[in-house]
């Protein structure tokens, strides 16, 4: 399938529903294993999403989030759904967007008691800062009903372990905020998607409705009261954010012609203004006062790929020679380009897949380099478009 497309999870069928009920048309799309999605688009766009069951647990999650990775070769994965909340702070109703994750079962057990020993992912950059704006629009939510105050996003920690955590005197519950004092939210899948997209080279989001403290009051009257809000509020928001990465994708990978037109404009800035001036360039050529950049066009078959590849190769030696790239991200992103050159000259549907998987991977080993990641996106981009 094209990479056109964000990637949707849930863990509950509840949830599920929530974001289902905001996709057009949907379509049952079949994993070779057995897992079964369903592929629509937000209703009034164009966005395409796959929309996934993973049932509860970190466990289960990682692997069904791997598989739609594979699968779809998704711009992003979100992990949508409900969570408690650990402190007072957060409203019920409201979505925690995870800025970081805490896999928070990690430790060891001493004499003196149990040490955390947590692993812990960050959300990607671009995804938490797009998220962040979209926050401060705060046009996001459905209308509500009444004159009840409209939810709104929190950004911080949440946790995930492999319990149901409904208690705030347990020595669980105690442990857990002493330790993770930081968190917003406490749930069970977020740690396994997580996992998945850093293995994947996939960017992955976890968005979360509050629909309980964790406190005990779970499966109350209220608790099944403001489920489903919870639910509706995280799919409301996780749409919306799915819409707007699509939207970011289609502008990085603008057509080749564009692309030229911009770069025309840039040649014919430099050459008023560079006059006897010395000019350092990364790639490309200096020709008088103009300044030529290389840009990445549109591939037309794998040998155009290949080229581009190569010429991207350049570019990270280049990064790693000024000192820009740290020695062991270039050696590793050196490894990837290297498998994506020989899967590009495969010329079959399976290469040419795993030439935009492992082009993803790269993509996010370079996520912390502006100019690398704006090199490699149409590249990504003309892969997708021969797979």
């Amino acid at each position: 399938m094209s990479n056109g497309s964000v990637v949707i999870l849930t863990a509950l069928n509840l949830e599920y529903q929530a974001v289902r009920q905001r996709l057009a048309d949907p379509q049952v799309h079949r994993h070779e294993r057995g897992t079964r999605f369903e592929v629509g688009s937000v209703r009034g766009t164009s966005c395409n999403v796959a929309l996934g069951l993973t049932s509860k647990g970190n466990h289960s999650a990682a692997v069904i989030a791997e598989r739609a990775i594979q699968e779809f070769s998704p711009v992003a994965v979100l992990f949508v759904g409900v969570a408690g909340a650990l402190w007072d702070t957060t409203r019920l109703g409201d979505v925690v967007m995870a800025s970081h994750v805490y896999a928070y079962h990690g430790g060891t057990s001493e004499d003196d008691g149990l040490k955390a020993r947590p692993r812990v992912w960050e959300a990607p950059h671009g995804i938490s800062q797009l998220a962040s704006h979209l926050a401060r629009l705060n046009d996001w939510a459905d209308p509500a009903p009444g004159h009840e105050d409209a939810p709104q996003v929190r950004f911080g920690a949440i946790a995930a372990g492999e319990i149901v955590q409904n208690s705030r005197i347990s020595a669980e519950a105690k442990w857990i905020r002493r330790h993770y004092n930081d968190a917003l939210a406490i749930e069970m899948e977020a740690a396994g998607v997580a996992q998945a997209g850093h293995l994947n080279g996939a960017p992955v989001a976890i968005v979360r409705g509050i629909s309980d403290r964790a406190d005990g009051t779970k499966n109350s009257a209220e608790d099944r009261n403001w489920q489903p809000k919870a639910a509706a509020n995280a799919a409301a928001f996780a749409t919306r954010l799915a819409v707007e990465l699509l939207g970011e994708q289609e502008e990085t990978a603008m057509p080749r012609d564009d692309r030229v037109r911009s770069t025309d404009q840039l040649d014919r800035h430099v050459s008023n203004t560079a006059h006897n001036s010395t000019v350092g360039v990364m790639a490309g050529s200096v020709t008088g006062s103009n300044v030529h950049l290389n840009t990445a066009p549109k591939a037309s078959g794998p040998t155009d790929l290949i080229a581009e590849l190569e010429c991207f190769h350049d570019q990270l030696a280049w990064h790693r020679a000024e000192g820009t790239l740290d020695e062991d991200t270039c050696r590793e992103a050196l490894t990837d380009l290297d498998s994506a050159l020989r899967s590009a000259g495969g010329n079959t549907p399976e290469s040419s897949k795993r030439t935009v998987m492992t082009l993803r991977r790269l993509r996010g080993l370079v996520a912390e380099y502006p100019a690398l990641v704006a090199a490699l996106a149409p590249i990504v981009a003309a892969a997708g478009d021969l797979a």
